[in-house]
């Protein structure tokens, strides 16, 4: 068995490598990348609530960290590993930086095999790895992150569907954090903060009546939107809202309105009114 691992470790390594070298190569090829079209130059013509530095082609999965990881300190490590935050914060950083904190920090890889991944040293990879982690945002901080589905991020999920479902405005405020912030990939505008959040969901949905039923996105809780049609006797739905629970308040809500992403999710388009 030992003899087996010693074969299989450099096989993996010279695999990971050409993958690690072909991602590598796409993205100092920045130029080649989509751009969505129609967007807005972000530079120019900034609305109260700001643009989204988040990468517009990012997409929701379904599950949980549990469908990917054994034991609770294995869950533990990935929760945030794999939380969408995590994942948008990789988008911003150098290629190398990228490959060396997904090798080290999601993969595991010790610091010796990544330099030979990368063909590089283990100075050199430690060194990125320090300014990869230095340049993630300041709120990837995995004790204040409750334990997926246990009490405790069950409590402030239901307290958020209770407050939005009420429209209770006191209690939405005080449920997100000071930096709460609401995007909704792929379109550019972000709202900052818990009035204009507030404010934005109270505009968009009050008077409306809507449902929303748990699943869960990136191994974080989420949401799916349905709203009733004026119609027919049916809920369409419009939407998935993933969140993002600090302690004992949100801090970060990503609106997906896609429905092609909504299908991975088992729930249907529309539900029978009752």
């Amino acid at each position: 068995m030992a003899g087996d691992r010693t074969v299989r470790r450099p096989v993996r390594a010279w695999l990971y490598r050409i993958a690690t070298n072909h991602c590598l190569n796409y993205l100092r090829g920045e130029s080649r990348r989509p751009q969505p079209a129609g967007l807005p130059d972000h530079g120019a013509g900034r609305s109260e609530q700001g643009w989204s530095g988040e990468p517009w082609w990012l997409e929701p999965f379904p599950g949980d960290v549990d469908d990917l990881t054994a034991g609770p300190e294995a869950r533990y490590d990935a929760r945030e590993s794999i939380a969408l935050s995590f994942v948008a914060g990789l988008q911003r950083l150098p290629p190398q930086q990228r490959a060396v904190l997904v090798l080290r920090d999601v993969l595991g890889f010790p610091a010796a095999e990544t330099a030979e991944i990368l063909g590089t040293t283990p100075t050199a990879v430690n060194s990125a790895l320090i300014r990869a982690r230095a340049a993630l945002p300041p709120d990837q901080h995995p004790h204040e992150v409750p334990m997926p589905k246990s009490p405790a991020e069950a409590a402030v999920v239901d307290r958020f569907v209770s407050a939005f479902q009420r429209f209770d405005l006191k209690e939405l405020l005080a449920l997100l954090t000071d930096d709460a912030r609401l995007t909704m990939p792929p379109e550019p505008d972000e709202h900052r903060g818990p009035v204009e959040i507030a404010r934005f969901l109270l505009q968009t949905h009050r008077g409306q009546e809507f449902k929303l039923l748990p699943t869960r996105a990136n191994g974080q809780p989420a949401l799916v939107l349905y709203l009733l049609d004026p119609q027919a006797p049916i809920w369409r739905a419009c939407g998935l809202i993933v969140l993002a629970v600090r302690g004992e308040q949100i801090q970060a809500l990503t609106r997906f309105a896609s429905m092609g992403s909504l299908s991975r999710f088992g729930y249907p388009r529309t539900l029978p009114r009752g």
